[in-house]
């Protein structure tokens, strides 16, 4: 799946400084959500489930320097792509970076998840700390990306909120 439409879209985000015009004060609600996005999509369909794309250990080299950059300098990082469907309708392309040398304890568990969305396991206890979100846009679509920290662990979140997100309606 690593040539899926909706994934290759990340690469073109343009991460806004200011929002001139800012959103919707709908979509923003949406943008600025603290919690999982995986349970607020769990509320406007019957099942939510992924389509993985491309997942393991990249260098550095190999990612966005806009990316890595937010992060802890590492050689390899963990990096998960992903399709979040709701009722199989794709919703949100997703992408998931952590710095290798981060990824001990419990955060190995990153490398098995399997088709479970990150929310579910980020937020299986408490909500982890959330240094910023950043909006962006791209193809008339919006995108965020946050820095949290699971277990005080550096992670980037990128998501892109597709055509048929409920974001929209």
């Amino acid at each position: 799946m690593t040539g899926d439409p909706h994934i290759s879209l990340l690469a073109s985000i343009t991460w806004l400084s200011d929002l001139d015009p800012p959103p919707e004060p709908a979509v923003a609600d949406w943008l600025l959500e603290r919690g999982s996005m995986t349970r607020r999509f769990e509320r406007h369909c019957q099942r939510v489930s992924i389509r993985r794309g491309r997942e393991g250990y990249f260098p550095a080299q190999a990612l966005g320097e806009d990316e890595v950059a937010l992060l802890p300098p590492c050689e390899r990082y963990w990096l998960r792509e992903i399709i979040l469907c709701g009722d199989d309708r794709p919703w949100l392309a997703g992408r998931t970076l952590m710095p290798e040398n981060a990824m001990d304890g419990a955060e190995w568990a990153l490398t098995t998840l399997g088709d479970m969305p990150l929310g579910r396991w980020l937020f299986r206890d408490r909500a982890p700390e959330r240094d910023f979100i950043q909006l962006g846009r791209t193809a008339g679509l919006w995108a965020r990306r946050s820095c949290l920290r699971p277990n005080g662990k550096p992670l980037l979140l990128t998501e892109l909120f597709l055509p048929d997100a409920p974001l929209y309606c």
